[in-house]
């Protein structure tokens, strides 16, 4: 449970500069530039992932067991990550209004696929695992869109077409990844 804890310690914190300490960051990147800054945050979060991926599976088999999570868990964790992947898609696809509804459907979708998971998954392992990265999303969401207002972002109104190229992509993902990848990755065959 320590390299789990250890490696969301890394990865979270990695990915929380910009809420606590935003100064500090635009500070070193002004220092040592924006490369290096981008190869040591990269070389960070691959570390605090791979220890957050080796943590959890060390933990996973022999976890304090909270609660058991009824059936119909397994049928809503699948369409919610469905719905995760479609948002994690329109992160990416230009022109979705998705993204001009959301703001940040990545970590949208985050949010979405930490929920999902956790309430699938009642184990003290996958609370913790789950649950820090539930709690991580819902506070870098609210500080993206306060940042956002702050600046007076907005996003283009999309179209339909990105959209629907949102929901083909994340379907598509969503597909190799609950049929062939999850099983590989993680253990788990989440559709049988």
């Amino acid at each position: 449970m320590t390299i789990l804890v250890l490696g969301l310690i890394i990865f979270l914190g990695v990915h929380s500069l910009r809420i606590v300490a935003n100064d500090w960051r635009t500070a070193q990147i002004a220092r040592i530039g924006e490369g290096p800054w981008k190869g040591l945050y990269s070389l960070a979060s691959v570390l605090g992932l791979a220890l957050i991926v080796w943590g959890y599976g060390a933990a996973r088999p022999n976890s304090m067991i909270l609660w058991n999570p009824p059936d119909w868990t397994r049928q809503l964790t699948i369409v919610l990550t469905l719905v995760a992947f479609v948002l994690v898609a329109a992160a990416y696809v230009p022109g979705t209004r998705i993204k001009a509804w959301l703001g940040h459907p990545m970590l949208a979708g985050v949010k979405v696929w930490a929920l999902a998971h956790l309430i699938g998954n009642g184990t003290l392992a996958g609370v913790i695992l789950f649950g820090s990265i539930l709690v991580w999303a819902i506070v870098d969401f609210a500080a993206s869109r306060r940042r956002d207002r702050t600046a007076r972002v907005t996003y283009s109104a999309g179209t339909l077409a990105g959209d629907a190229i949102s929901v083909f992509v994340g379907v598509i993902a969503w597909v190799i990844f609950a049929f062939f990848l999850h099983a590989w990755l993680i253990g788990v065959r989440p559709l049988g």
